[in-house]
């Protein structure tokens, strides 16, 4: 009878912590689809996307303070093991992550409400467009990793940061060089500085998710090292 009644509350615990990452992967959809929406409407001038995007803000703060006391609802009646405490260490770490890529959304879409009132310039645009794939890119293939708890694609997400940080830097020089040829681009360059300034924070954030992939399934503390001893430190090298 007690073996039974083991079994039985560790499966309603396996359950409870598989609904949690569920709501996790929900959460980073919906900041995936923020993203889009604001580079769409930052790209395409369009105000009403850009105003949605600042609206779904208050779903993603909800799943965020619902994951969180969750999470802490385990720990305090669970008491987890180890790699069970990790994860969900791992997930209110993740979550708040994910949480700061959404309020970077909406940073984008104010932008784009205000460069919609502006004129638009001959690339439309387009350094903004490609770094802001990029960061969707290095998202998307963060929550994969997370989905599937694989090491090896969150070592390659943080590798991908670099390449973000070197493609903001490029932007910046862009668009100061913009500014210094007409001053009457000023408003509207600053507001692109702002904007890749939100997406490369995206990138940050991204990479700090793969490092909680990491911790939570290899126990190694990786924050604060350059990708390649990041690698080293996971391979045992």
């Amino acid at each position: 009878m007690v073996t039974n009644q083991s079994q039985h509350i560790s499966q309603q615990f396996e359950k409870e912590l598989q609904d949690i990452r569920t709501r996790v992967l929900a959460m980073g959809g919906l900041v995936e689809q923020q993203i889009d929406n604001a580079m769409d409407a930052l790209i395409t001038g369009n105000s009403e996307l850009a105003r949605e995007v600042i609206s779904t803000d208050d779903q993603v703060n909800e799943l965020d303070i619902l994951i969180d006391e969750e999470c802490i609802q385990i720990i305090a009646l669970r008491q987890p093991t180890a790699s069970d405490l990790r994860l969900v260490t791992g997930i209110l770490k993740t979550i708040t992550d994910l949480e700061r890529m959404g309020d970077e959304a909406v940073r984008i879409a104010r932008m784009a409400l205000n460069l919609s009132e502006k004129d638009r310039p001959k690339k439309n645009y387009r350094e903004l467009q490609s770094l802001g794939q990029h960061v969707r890119n290095m998202l998307h293939d963060a929550l994969d990793a997370f989905a599937r708890f694989d090491v090896d694609s969150a070592l390659a997400v943080a590798q991908e940061d670099m390449n973000v940080d070197a493609e903001y830097e490029s932007i910046l020089r862009q668009l100061m060089t913009y500014m210094m040829e007409d001053p009457r681009t000023v408003s509207r360059v600053v507001d692109m500085m702002w904007s890749a300034r939100s997406l490369e924070r995206i990138g940050d954030h991204s990479r700090n998710v793969a490092e909680h992939i990491i911790y939570l399934v290899e126990g190694k503390d990786v924050r604060h090292l350059s990708a390649e001893k990041m690698k080293k430190v996971v391979k045992g090298e």
